[in-house]
């Protein structure tokens, strides 16, 4: 799937081109691949490197490995991309994916008219991301109805492949929606007003436009509003495992071991995917004439400021939007199901949002590059925006903590909560890891893994699950990711964000 055939270096020589330069951190300089504009950037720490340079290694050793490039080629090619600063950066979740892998952070001038805006830098799920809200239960609240609470909540909540949203939409609604974003949730009455504030861009990017959306994805995604969908998204019910920093957590409301939370992990279903796919094909074409040479056609792009680079920005808003608008329907069904479930109110219960992140998206922001404030299009590809403190982008009660990082693990392990650091904006453009990261490929796990095996580890752990499509739970199984608790380590330790609060569930419920 390369288009540059060049005759294969052995492992040695390729790790010529990559340095340590600090306890979790290594560069990738150029030449690793042709046409490097800046340097390659990975953070990882001993535990999962292993599997980093593993994948380089076969690579070296294959003839021509088909599908995807490891992760270290794929974190040099979007270094050769036109307009790139910084340097292309992977996070400790890192692996291939298509064009970009998973875990890429880059940046792109806007200032510079020959930078360029890539639908794989973003990724199929545009806007995958993860809300957590808090509540007032304790763990022993929720133990003795526990199996029926899990079934509520799978009862309330479409979930699986194809699954329908229950809240009523029409074609109008949708229009509204995907421009509005969560302002469509509020008038409706399925959001408070403060979820809005708890949201990244406020749960509405303004670049959004419907019309750029084609007809094909709104048809995929008009039945799926609400929906939470397949793969590794989820609704899990979690206890706090630990509080690592008291004051922060206590800014989220979040102050007893113990006491329960919901995440929501969900993205924009159909209709991401599909604007995603449109924009590929209209830049494969637009490449040609823009005399845009690639070191890979997977890495389809667009100058940003041309019309297939703006139509693509105003379609992927629009899904962004179309996404926290399907994370918000959750919240209000989830609140709905909690309430029941205790003969209570959702605001009784006090279940707020204590903040909602995008894991894929690209947007401007302004950041300093050596010395100077540049507007910058940051994509963001399994990666999570993490603010420092007194970033005037992040709600007024998290001014002086920083921004709430969600890093959701795998079905049935842990899950964090970090925070945004002065040293990520200098560094990473104020990024951080997304999750686990996947460590087998979906069909290696399933080959390995048997569906009752998987079922029977989360029983054991005490964990509730309810599921919609069983085949793909072993995708999802704990062993086809890496360990999470290394990935936020490695995080931590690298000082782009800081430990928070440290999550375990008793409930999941999947599609």
């Amino acid at each position: 799937s390369t288009s540059f055939n060049m005759a294969r270096r052995t492992y040695a020589q390729e790790n010529e081109y990559i340095d340590q330069v600090g306890p979790v951190t290594y560069r990738i300089r150029r030449g690793f691949v042709p046409n490097m504009r800046v340097e390659g950037r990975v953070y990882v720490n001993d535990a999962i490197k292993e599997l980093l340079f593993d994948e380089l290694g076969q690579f070296s050793s294959s003839a021509g490995a088909g599908g995807f490039l490891p992760a270290l080629k794929q974190i040099a090619n979007v270094a050769s991309l036109p307009g790139i600063v910084g340097a292309s950066m992977g996070m400790p979740d890192i692996h291939s994916g298509y064009g970009f892998s998973i875990g890429n952070v880059a940046a792109f001038d806007m200032d510079n008219p020959e930078a360029i805006v890539s639908p794989g830098g973003v990724g199929f799920d545009i806007n995958c991301g993860v809300r957590l809200l808090r509540t007032n239960l304790m763990e022993k609240d929720i133990l003795p109805i526990k199996e029926e609470l899990a079934q509520s909540l799978f009862d309330h909540i479409p979930v699986g492949v194809g699954s329908q949203g229950v809240i009523p939409t029409s074609a109008k609604d949708l229009e509204a929606a995907l421009e509005m974003g969560i302002d469509w949730s509020l008038r409706e009455g399925y959001a408070w007003a403060e979820d809005k504030e708890h949201c990244e861009e406020y749960g509405r990017m303004l670049s959004a436009d419907p019309s750029k959306v084609s007809q094909r994805a709104k048809k995929r995604g008009l039945p799926q509003l609400g929906t939470l969908g397949a793969g590794n998204h989820y609704l899990e019910v979690q206890v706090v495992d630990e509080i690592l920093d008291k004051a922060a957590a206590s800014k989220m409301g979040v102050d007893r071991k113990g006491q329960i939370c919901v995440m929501i992990h969900s993205g924009s279903r159909g209709l991401g995917h599909q604007v995603a796919t449109d924009a590929l094909v209209l830049m494969e074409k637009a490449m040609a004439e823009q005399h845009i040479e690639l070191n890979d056609r997977q890495l389809a792009c667009a100058r940003i400021s041309s019309p297939e680079g703006q139509a693509y920005l105003a379609g992927m808003a629009a899904a962004a939007n179309f996404a926290w608008v399907n994370r918000q329907s959750m919240t209000f069904l989830a609140r709905q199901a909690f309430a029941k479930a205790f003969n209570s109110t959702p605001d009784d219960l006090d279940m707020h949002v204590i903040y909602d992140v995008s894991h894929n998206i690209a947007k401007v922001e302004d950041h300093l590059v050596n010395g100077k404030m540049k507007k910058l299009l940051v994509h963001r590809k399994g990666a999570t925006r993490a603010f420092a403190p007194h970033h005037p982008l992040i709600p007024v009660d998290y001014q002086f903590t920083g921004q709430p990082v969600l890093i959701g693990g795998t079905m049935g392990t842990c899950s964090y909560v970090l925070t945004g650091t002065e040293r990520g904006m200098e560094e990473t453009f104020g990024s951080t890891c997304h999750g686990a990261g996947r460590a087998l490929s979906r069909n290696k796990s399933r080959h390995n893994l048997s569906y009752q095996d998987v079922l029977n580890s989360l029983k054991d752990k005490g964990i509730s699950i309810r599921v919609a499509s069983p085949k793909l739970v072993m995708e999802e199984a704990p062993e086809s990711y890496k360990d999470v608790t290394q990935v936020v380590d490695t995080c931590h330790e690298a000082g782009i964000s800081k430990k928070c609060i440290k999550l375990r569930p008793i409930a999941v419920i999947k599609g």
